[in-house]
């Protein structure tokens, strides 16, 4: 166990739980974080084996047993996968597509009516450059945070330590590995913004829903 100080000399004794939420390097086999993660791997059996895609109450059923915060609401197209399950929070109308990834050591926070496409992963675990480190299994973790009303096209990842702000999009097939301003457009490997979504972008397809119900 790690020993944190605080200012007034008390210490707290970490755990790899601890450290892990903390971004601290930890031991991803440590027999508590081994446990939590048996537990989502029986879950998702259930949910991506075991259920029917019609049966919608036992889907959200298992997702909010899953999840941390939102499972109970969330349309979560199978098959879904991740590491823990209870460090992913999911606002309002939050929607996944099939094969959707989510490593949730360092915690996912996902706003109201976000929109993942297809084969999109979030990866918040990462690992040591130096291989002999690396053996070791040591990995620290860093949370993604996604606001409101974003768009994330198909097969995008989105690695540790990004936040991406409210009304953005972000292209299909792009590699996100820096934040990600406001109601921008972005795209690219890595991703970066490309211009502002405007009312020009509403105004445009808006006419063309009006054509295709004269």
């Amino acid at each position: 166990m790690r020993c944190n100080m605080f200012s007034d000399g008390r210490s707290l004794m970490m755990n790899e739980r601890d450290k892990m939420l903390a971004g601290l390097p930890h031991n991803p086999m440590d027999a508590a974080l081994n446990a939590e993660r048996e537990r989502a791997k029986e879950w998702l059996h259930d949910y991506n084996v075991c259920t029917r895609p019609g049966d919608m109450a036992r889907r959200r059923e298992l997702m909010a047993a899953l999840l941390g915060k939102g499972g109970e609401s969330a349309y979560i197209v199978q098959p879904f996968y991740c590491d823990y399950g209870r460090y992913i929070e999911v606002g309002d109308n939050f929607f996944a597509n099939f094969n959707c990834t989510m490593l949730d050591a360092g915690g996912i926070k996902i706003g109201d009516n976000v929109l993942l496409a297809p084969n999109v992963g979030l990866y918040t675990v990462g690992h040591p450059l130096d291989a002999g480190l690396r053996n070791q299994a040591w990995e620290d973790a860093k949370p993604i945070v996604i606001g409101d009303n974003v768009w994330i096209g198909a097969g995008c990842t989105i690695v540790g330590g990004v936040t991406i702000g409210d009304n953005a999009v972000i292209a299909a097939g792009s590699v996100v590995t820096k934040n990600i301003p406001a109601d921008m457009l972005a795209m690219g490997m890595p991703c970066r913004p490309v211009r502002k979504i405007t009312e020009a972008d509403r105004a445009a397809y808006q006419a063309r829903i009006d054509e295709a119900n004269v």
